[in-house]
């Protein structure tokens, strides 16, 4: 089956984040990255302060990280002066090659990611994606992914098309190379409150993934090591955080996915003019 050949109400496309979602279970790479780079000038940095505004460029992030009051207050006492504009630019290029290093401890699919993707290309959905990772960053990731048994469609960066998330930018660029059209036969899937900001700003479907992402930030084993207590506890935060962001939907894992593009498909079928 192709685009063409589904329903004119029905979903034509996914595009999906990247780490937290389809691959590195809690979106552990760029913590570490960035925990290592801010270290390295002597500012010991909480994973709070690293993951407030995960899935932006990565240079928006760190001038982010940088406007935290108490890191600036940190970075100026380690560093005898203020954070400016061009320590987030050497922050940033410097960044650059850590987080190659790092990806590549941190690159395995996520659980059900091939085999999701094998059934929405069966249904005739094309698969896209969009990250807050530069394109120097990705090479080591796509490759790995691709031996693992992934590779959507298209991959679009932020600096790409100049500009990240929120911004639709990203998402407007894959639906073009995917030539898929309107944005409401698409769906954004991602773990960031920005990957939804992104989807809403472009007019697709968004997708809130919580247990791999950013909002719970565990590995598939310290998630298992939890209480059921704590796991519900993080479970209910993370969900509320994607729903008040204006996530459409949410999921604890994209295994859900499939069944959630079916409910989208029924919502259109029924009422035409249904949109997100």
């Amino acid at each position: 089956m192709t685009p063409d050949d589904r329903s004119p109400h029905s979903v034509v496309a996914v595009i999906f984040d990247w780490a937290g979602t389809v691959v590195d279970h809690g979106s552990l790479a760029p913590v570490a990255a960035i925990r290592q780079l801010f270290k390295e000038r002597g500012v010991s940095l909480t994973d709070e302060q690293i993951r407030k505004d995960m899935g932006l460029h990565k240079r928006d992030h760190i001038r982010r990280i940088l406007s935290d009051p108490a890191v600036h207050e940190l970075w100026a006492e380690a560093c005898a002066a203020p954070p400016n504009e061009t320590d987030a630019q050497m922050l940033f290029e410097k960044m650059v090659e850590v987080q190659q290093a790092v990806l590549r401890e941190h690159s395995c699919l996520l659980p059900h990611v091939t085999d999701v993707v094998n059934e929405l290309r069966e249904r005739g959905i094309k698969i896209g994606s969009t990250t807050g990772y530069v394109r120097d960053m990705m090479a080591p990731l796509l490759e790995s992914a691709r031996q693992q048994g992934y590779a959507p469609d298209c991959v679009v960066c932020a600096d790409d098309v100049g500009g990240g998330r929120p911004f639709p930018w990203m998402m407007y660029s894959a639906c073009v190379q995917l030539r898929v059209y309107p944005l409401w036969r698409c769906v954004k899937v991602g773990d960031t409150v920005s990957d939804v900001q992104e989807g809403l700003n472009a007019g697709a479907w968004t997708v809130g993934v919580w247990r791999t992402g950013n909002l719970v930030g565990m590995s598939a084993a310290e998630w298992s090591a939890q209480s059921r207590e704590t796991q519900a506890s993080l479970a209910q935060s993370a969900t509320r955080t994607l729903e008040d962001a204006g996530a459409h939907f949410v999921v604890e894992s994209i295994a859900e996915l499939p069944a959630v593009i079916e409910q989208i498909d029924r919502q259109q079928a029924a009422s035409p003019n249904f949109r997100p």
